[in-house]
């Protein structure tokens, strides 16, 4: 049985944290910026850790 590849786009959008969380940058930060207010394009620049629920799958994809 070969070895799983790792899917590329997964691994380009996801950092894997110390404590084994995955790490990813908030979407709704490229366009269409100027209807947004200054806070919540503050918030969306800061990192967050993805659900629980999608890391699993993330996880396996990636080959972590």
């Amino acid at each position: 049985m070969p070895k799983m590849k790792t899917k590329k786009a997964v691994a380009a959008r996801f950092k894997v944290t110390a404590s084994g969380k995955l790490k990813m940058s908030r979407p709704g930060k490229r366009h269409i910026l100027t209807k947004k207010s200054s806070k919540r394009k503050r918030q969306l620049s800061r990192p967050a850790i993805v659900f629980a629920s999608f890391a699993k799958t993330y996880k396996q994809v990636m080959g972590v």
